[in-house]
């Protein structure tokens, strides 16, 4: 019905609004947190300068949640920006991407650095100092 229609616009263009063009505001080309790095100019994924092979998908997911650190994107989020659909049913293919993307970039996967979940929220990519030591061992 038209007015259906007239909704699922008014629907897409809230989340754009809300969603991508927050997203998309940083022009960086590479992101860090930690040992890990993504280099986007180049597409390149590394832990602690060690390069990692991302599927294309999961690579996407990783560069969302790096460029926003600390923010929580909960799946139907990740899933409409990865996929450009709404989100229907789409816990269990974000949840195993995540899971791949953990088994590639963290040293635990079972007790994640990097890709925190946050309960009932959804999953976030947390901010870590990475820490610099001169000679003398102090921290710099």
């Amino acid at each position: 019905s038209p007015l259906e229609l007239v909704a699922r616009v008014k629907s897409q263009l809230r989340r754009y609004t809300r969603l991508g063009a927050a997203v998309q505001k940083e022009q960086r080309q590479v992101y860090e947190t930690g040992g890990l790095s993504v280099n986007d100019e180049l597409k390149e994924v590394r832990v602690d300068g060690e390069l990692v092979k991302l599927t294309p998908i999961e690579y996407r997911i990783l560069l969302l949640l790096i460029k926003n650190q600390g923010r929580v994107f909960s799946i139907g989020q990740i899933y409409e920006n990865i996929w450009k659909e709404e989100a229907v049913a789409a816990e269990n293919t974000v949840a195993v991407h995540i899971r791949h993307i953990r088994e590639k970039i963290e040293i635990n996967p079972k007790e994640p650095r990097y890709l925190k979940v946050v309960w009932g929220l959804g999953y976030k990519m947390e901010k870590i100092r990475r820490q610099i030591f001169h000679e003398r061992g102090r921290e710099i």
